[in-house]
């Protein structure tokens, strides 16, 4: 009776170990079998008999050895015996028995030290996994004991033998399934190809990969990456390695080339999106590159990706973009650290110079187009340069008035010419440096034009402050000169020199015309990155906006003054007059917030003429006004003297 109950409580055991077992591994990709061996203190050995195919797998324990037999692997045959190190203070030993069927991989660790029983032979079409808790059997003294699966308990009693019985599926498509489920995905797959290791092509049903060795004197690389058995296209990208790619520390470094094509790379990649443009598309190929454990960053000689596509059409152009996922956990394009370079219609080029976890991508977007381009430019390019040689005869006059006496109005209306002048010549420049200058002469030319542009728009600003303290005769002694040198050539400086240790500002731009889209101009100016665009809006539209808005409110007040005077009741003079400050003021620049609605073009093409030509009006503003103050001199009037029309009373009395 005794030994009845006996039995019956040990098929109990069995049953629930055996229910517990099967929900801790059903459809478990890998498998973990951890313990604590109980032997002698004798001399221990580990042995094994693997077999290919898909019966099970037994880990036996005794008072000498731990064996691991049975047939469960895809192509691994090994038996061996291996003797382990033995203490005679020492009767336990922690072991695990590591199993990942994907890569025909098993090990076995004992007392924290890792033996390969069967290494990673590629990635295996079929294999078998689904292990589960099968016949077990006690044992009195010596054995397996307190034995797991993935850290879930099976039983705590001294057992001899745990059998776990196997289930054959095809392991590729299974594991393609659980990665396109995991937002980690892409990353999923890399490391299964880099554990493969196998130098070559390996196939998976989501993807196609590359495993690349680079010894010691790489000298770079060229491949075709590998196509899709089903598809044998001439559309598959190519990739260039770069000799710098190789690490000097490192004997020998692997790289891994994952390969996604229309189905797959839009499971794997669902979140397709650009933060610039959140309407652009990606093309079908996504190309991910990594190197064992390395992070690659400031490449001296970039990655070349390859990419072949059907021609665009011609409102649309192709830009290359990267997922970094060690920044950015949700799929998230980004064009920085990657140059385009169309090759023709059909072949697009990606250069970059980082390289970790990441997919290089071609991004199709909604040009960002300038109407009318050539025209514009034509019309800036001679309105720059007749304000050119109007800022040389403007400085000559100026100059010349000022021998024999002290003029502060002179020297205020002198640093506004020579900022205009510098602006018009480095936008006249900037084109030319473009096409024919390398990158340094690109970028200083863009930097110099930048700050030509900065010192204008302060130079506007002190006209403004200048005609405020005339106005109202604030101070007695009027500020020293040296205060506007410093507003007007100094501030400027200042930014311009920040931003260029900031660096990657300037550079080569590029800027498409919507009627020929193949013809874009080129021009040294800001580049056009998140960090440039900052500096944008915040330096160059602030200072407008403050330069802008002072001026309308001092050109207001001022125009009432000038309404009054009686020799300007005549409309030939108070428009002239009106004109001329709008100019000082730079209340011309205003239009550039005015490019919307259905007088846009106009609105754009008088933006151009009007600052294009804003030397050309300075200088007749002040030719007109020097005329009509000889003119009302000669008759005697004092009252409507240049005094009033400059308002320049208190300087000239």
């Amino acid at each position: 009776m005794k030994q009845n109950q006996n039995t019956i409580r040990t098929f109990m055991i069995i049953c629930l170990v055996f229910i517990l077992g099967q929900a801790t591994t059903e459809n478990d990709k890998d498998f973990k079998m951890c313990g604590i061996w109980r032997h002698g203190n004798a001399s221990r050995n580990l042995t094994y008999d693997l077999r290919p195919g898909c019966e099970d797998i037994r880990i036996l324990g005794n008072e000498f050895t731990l064996s691991i037999q049975g047939s469960i692997t895809a192509k691994c045959k090994q038996s061996a015996t291996i003797t382990l190190d033995s203490s005679p203070f020492q009767n336990q030993s922690n072991f695990c028995v590591f199993w990942e069927p994907l890569l025909d991989l098993l090990i076995v660790e004992v007392n924290g030290r890792n033996r390969t029983l069967c290494g990673p032979n590629g990635l295996q079409g079929n294999c078998c996994t689904n292990l589960s808790p099968d016949y077990q059997n006690g044992s009195k003294l010596y054995g397996i004991v307190n034995g797991s699966i993935k850290g879930d308990p099976i039983s705590s009693n001294v057992m001899e033998i745990y059998t776990f019985r196997g289930e054959s599926i095809n392991c590729k498509k299974k594991f393609c399934d659980e990665a396109s489920e995991n937002p980690g995905g892409p990353n999923m797959i890399e490391e299964a190809v880099m554990k493969s290791s196998k130098i070559g092509r390996v196939d998976l049903p989501c993807v196609q990969g590359t495993i690349i060795e680079m010894e010691e004197g790489f000298t770079g690389h060229n491949i075709t990456l590998p196509a899709p058995r089903s598809n044998q296209s001439n559309t598959i990208p190519s990739i260039y390695l770069p000799p710098c790619l190789k690490s000097e520390v490192r004997k020998k470094s692997k790289v891994v080339l994952t390969y996604f094509r229309e189905r797959t790379a839009k499971t794997f990649f669902k979140q397709k999106k650009s933060p610039k443009s959140p309407e652009s598309t990606l093309l079908d190929d996504i190309v991910g590159i990594s190197v064992e454990n390395e992070i690659i960053t400031n490449l001296p000689e970039p990655v070349r990706i390859r990419f072949r596509h059907s021609a665009l059409p011609s409102n649309f152009s192709n830009e290359c973009v990267s997922w970094d996922t060690r920044k950015d956990k949700d799929v998230m394009w980004r064009s920085d650290g990657c140059e385009t370079f169309n090759i023709n219609a059909e072949e697009t080029e990606c250069c970059c110079k980082h390289l970790t976890y990441f997919a290089i991508l071609v991004q199709v977007k909604q040009r960002a187009t300038v109407r009318h381009l050539k025209a514009l430019t034509f019309i800036t390019a001679v309105g720059c340069a007749v304000s050119l040689v109007s800022c040389l005869v403007l400085f000559y006059w100026l100059c010349k008035k000022r021998k024999g006496k002290k003029n502060q109005s002179s020297l205020v209306h002198r640093g506004l010419v020579v900022a205009i002048f510098l602006l018009s010549l480095f936008f006249i420049l900037t084109g030319t440096m473009a096409n024919v200058g390398n990158e340094t002469v690109c970028q200083i030319t863009g930097t110099l034009l930048h700050y030509a542009l900065l010192s204008a728009l302060c130079w506007m600003a002190v006209e403004v402050f200048h005609a405020f303290l005339l106005v109202h005769q604030v101070f007695e002694i009027p500020p020293p000169s040296w205060l506007f040198y410093l507003g007007g050539f100094g501030l400027p400086a200042l930014l311009v020199v920040i931003l260029v240790s900031i660096g990657d500002i300037y550079g080569q731009r590029k800027i498409v015309p919507s009627d020929d889209v193949n013809n874009p101009y080129y021009m040294c100016w800001m580049l056009d990155n998140e960090k440039s665009r900052l500096v944008h809006y915040i330096v160059n539209m602030g200072l407008l906006v403050v330069v802008m808005s002072s001026g309308m409110v001092m050109l207001f007040y001022v125009v009432r003054k000038i309404m009054k005077m009686q020799v300007l009741k005549n409309r030939y003079g108070v428009f002239l007059s009106i004109w001329g400050i709008t100019c000082l003021f730079g209340t011309t620049w205003g239009l550039s917030f005015l490019d919307f609605g259905p007088f846009s073009e106009a609105t754009l093409f008088l933006f151009c003429i009007i600052n294009s030509l804003q030397g050309f009006f300075l200088m007749l503003r002040h030719f007109i006004m020097k005329r009509i103050e000889k003119t009302h001199e000669s008759s005697g009037s004092s009252s409507g003297s240049s005094k009033q029309l400059m308002l320049q009373t208190h300087e000239k009395s």
